[in-house]
C-alpha cells in the first residue's frame, strides 16, 4: 500500500511529536472511561504497547488520563492495543491471588482483514490492497453495521481503519461490553456465513428458508457485485476464475454452463446465464437451488476473525494508533459517508507532523500586517484569535477526522 511521504526509519523521531501534540488523549479517555460508569473502570483496563524492535509490553494500566498521557509520551509505543476491563489493576496482576485476576468485560469487537479474501480477489494478495478490492471492506461494514443495529439493537458502533489492510469495529453499548464468551460466540456465529479452510471449495451453503439476515446481506452484495466482481475482478473473464466459479455450481448445471460459455465470452452475459440456470433449477428441484447467491456471498460476504470477537480478554489495535509499516493513522470511519472513504487518503504520521510546522495559507502575510498594527494591540489580539488554532498550528487534516466517541452510559 503506497504511502510515498512516509519513511519507517523516521518513526522514532515522529512518535514523540505525535504523542505530545496530536494524539487525542481527552477524547480517548472520555471514550474508555464511559463517563465514569463504575468505579475503577478505566483504571482496570488493560493496554499493551509494542515498542521499537518488537518489544511487547502487556498488562499496562493507568489511574488517570494524565498518567496515560505521561507514560505514552515516555514510551512512544509503535503500536497500542486495548484489552479488557479486569477485576484488578492489570499492572498489579502478579500480586493478585492466583485465579482471581479475571477479565470482566470489554467492547464486542470485530476484525476484518483483507488477507482473508485472497482466494477471491485477483487484483492484490497478502498485505497489498487497492481501490478495487477495498470494496470488500465497504460491503463488510455495510452488512455488519446494519445487522448490529437492526438485528441486535446495538447503538454505539465505532468503525476504525486499521492503517493498512482492514477494518475494526468496536461495539460500545453497555449490553455489548457485558456479554459473556458464550454470547459473543453466538453473535459471531450468527454473523458468519463463509466457513471452511483452504481445502474447502464451497464455503457458503444456503438452505430453505433463507434467513432474513442473509436476504438483507444479499441486497447489499448485489449493489456492488456487477462492478466489483464482474468488472474489477474479472470474475467471469479469465479461464482460471471461471473454473473456480463453476466449481461452486451443481455438476449437472456445470456441464451446461461450460458449453454455453464456449459460445458466450462477455462476463455480464455469462453471469446472466448462471442466474437463469439457478432460476430454472429452483423451479424444478425439490430442494432450493441458490447457487448464484452462494457464489455472490462466497466472493463478497464479510470474513470475520472469529477468535478476536469471541474472547473477552483478546486485545485489539487501538484507534489512533500508528501503523509502523505504512505510517497511516488508525482513524475512525464515518459510516454515513462510507462509499467516500479512501484508505489511500488517510494521513500518515509524516504528513500530520509536517502539517504542524507548515504555515497556514496567508499566515506570513498576516504576520506582516500584525507587525504594522502593533499600535492597536487590542485589534492585533482579536486578529490572532480569529486564526482559530492560536499558535499551536494544529494539524487540521487530522483533527477533522476525530470522532465524537464520548458515549453516554446507559
Amino acid at each position: 500500500m503506497p504511502s510515498s511521504d512516509y519513511d519507517p526509519a523516521s518513526l522514532p523521531d515522529l512518535l514523540p511529536l505525535y504523542y505530545r501534540r496530536l494524539f487525542p488523549f481527552s477524547q480517548y479517555y472520555r471514550w474508555l472511561s464511559y463517563g465514569g460508569v463504575q468505579k475503577n473502570y478505566f483504571q482496570n483496563r488493560e493496554f499493551s504497547f509494542t515498542l521499537k524492535d518488537d518489544i511487547y509490553v502487556r498488562y499496562q494500566s493507568f489511574s488517570t488520563q494524565n498518567e496515560l498521557e505521561k507514560e505514552m509520551q515516555k514510551m512512544n509505543p509503535y503500536k497500542i492495543d486495548v484489552g479488557a476491563v479486569y477485576s484488578h489493576r492489570p499492572s498489579q496482576h502478579n500480586t493478585v491471588k492466583s485465579g482471581t485476576f479475571q477479565a470482566l468485560e470489554k467492547e464486542l469487537v470485530f476484525d476484518i482483514d483483507m488477507t482473508d479474501y485472497d482466494d477471491v480477489r485477483s487484483c492484490c494478495s497478502a498485505a497489498d490492497i487497492c481501490s478495487k478490492c477495498w470494496t470488500l471492506m465497504t460491503i463488510a461494514i455495510r452488512i455488519l453495521d446494519r445487522a448490529l443495529q437492526d438485528d441486535f439493537g446495538f447503538q454505539h458502533r465505532l468503525w476504525v481503519y486499521s492503517g493498512r489492510r482492514g477494518v475494526h469495529c468496536w461495539v460500545c453499548d453497555e449490553a455489548a461490553r457485558k456479554l459473556s464468551v458464550a454470547a459473543r460466540s453466538a453473535v459471531t456465529e450468527y454473523l458468519s456465513l463463509v466457513k471452511g479452510g483452504d481445502e474447502t471449495i464451497k464455503k457458503v451453503v444456503l438452505t430453505e428458508p433463507i434467513h432474513p439476515f442473509i436476504s438483507k446481506s444479499l441486497e447489499v452484495v448485489k449493489e456492488y457485485f456487477s462492478r466489483y466482481a464482474l468488472h474489477d475482478q474479472d470474475l467471469m473473464g479469465s479461464k482460471e476464475s471461471v473454473e473456480k466459479v463453476l466449481a461452486l455450481v451443481p455438476e449437472d448445471a456445470r456441464s451446461y454452463l461450460q458449453q454455453e460459455f464456449e459460445k458466450e465470452k462477455k462476463p455480464e452475459k455469462r453471469w446472466k446465464l448462471i442466474k437463469e440456470e439457478a432460476l430454472r433449477k429452483q423451479s424444478t428441484a425439490k430442494k432450493g437451488q441458490y447457487f448464484e447467491n452462494e457464489i455472490m456471498l462466497q466472493y463478497c460476504y464479510p470474513r470475520l476473525d472469529a477468535n478476536v470477537s469471541k474472547g473477552v480478554n483478546h486485545l485489539l489495535k487501538s484507534p489512533f494508533s500508528v501503523h509502523p509499516k505504512t505510517g497511516r493513522i488508525s482513524v475512525p470511519i464515518d459510516v454515513s459517508e462510507l462509499d467516500k472513504f479512501d484508505p489511500f487518503s488517510v494521513p500518515t504520521i509524516s504528513l500530520i507532523c509536517e502539517e504542524l510546522d507548515r504555515p497556514r495559507p496567508g499566515e506570513e502575510k498576516e504576520k506582516l500586517e500584525d507587525a504594522k498594527e502593533k499600535a492597536d494591540e487590542k485589534d492585533a489580539i482579536e486578529k490572532r484569535k480569529s486564526r482559530g488554532a492560536g499558535g499551536k498550528k494544529n494539524a487540521k487534516i487530522y483533527l477533522k477526522l476525530l470522532p465524537k466517541i464520548h458515549l453516554d452510559s446507559t
